[in-house]
């Protein structure tokens, strides 16, 4: 796009594959503002950037509170514009033990993990669209699993498993809605990766993470939209 610099806002951006995903994007000389509902975590990882050379900046970002998200997209339109990218990054697991069985998820972590893994990224999707379609561009990523996947549905965490599946139709939605107006609208599987939620056993590195996140982020003009992607490769929902 003809600008000299895109903004990207990161929703959890202060730990795991939202700050590896600050680094790649900033990387690609891509302004960064890095969300967290944590002031001093946020800072800190915001400054450890900065002192890499990066163009990043905290921004308070609590997906569960309409007024941050609110606040969050109102100064960056104010300060500049434009929004570019939209990484919705923020995620919970809060199911302990092997989850095996549904009745081991209560109501309470079954709503506060749709609260932030659903809702807080349909706010803050429906809160960016209108900076996107005023400049005619737009790429959100929506960072799902492949245990939101219908075609391969199993019964371990179950409110985790229910609440990606959900964000996928959220993908759907909004990629439905912005279809022709060059605001592409995608899910991106991770893979299993090595953050605080997938544990050190995992086999993927950060960098191999967000690899297809940042791809997503940063697709030409006329690309796939409502699509679910590990590896830049369509996965079935």
């Amino acid at each position: 796009m003809d600008r000299v610099k895109q903004i990207a806002l990161i929703s959890g951006g202060n730990k795991g594959l939202g700050f590896e995903t600050a680094v790649q994007l900033s990387r690609r000389g891509i302004k960064v503002f890095l969300g967290s509902r944590s002031e001093q975590k946020g800072r800190e990882s915001a400054t450890r950037l900065q002192s890499a050379g990066f163009d990043v900046t905290y921004i308070p970002l609590e997906v569960t509170d309409a007024a941050s998200i609110q606040a969050a997209v109102d100064k960056i339109g104010k300060e500049f514009g434009h929004l570019d990218i939209l990484i919705n990054n923020a995620g919970v697991l809060l199911e302990r033990g092997d989850g095996s069985l549904p009745i081991h998820t209560d109501k309470d972590i079954l709503l506060k993990t749709f609260e932030t893994n659903v809702a807080g990224a349909y706010m803050l999707c429906d809160a960016v669209l209108p900076l996107m379609r005023q400049n005619g561009y737009g790429r959100i990523v929506n960072v799902s699993s492949g245990m939101g996947q219908l075609a391969n549905m199993q019964s371990e965490f179950p409110a985790y498993r229910i609440s990606k599946t959900a964000l996928n139709a959220v993908t759907k939605i909004f990629a439905t809605l912005c279809r022709g107006i060059n605001i592409l609208v995608n899910s991106v599987c991770p893979g299993w990766v090595k953050t605080d939620m997938g544990g050190a056993e995992a086999p993927r590195s950060l960098a191999a993470g967000v690899e297809t996140i940042v791809w997503a982020a940063t697709l030409e003009d006329g690309s796939l939209t409502g699509n679910f992607f590990r590896d830049k490769h369509s996965i079935p929902w």
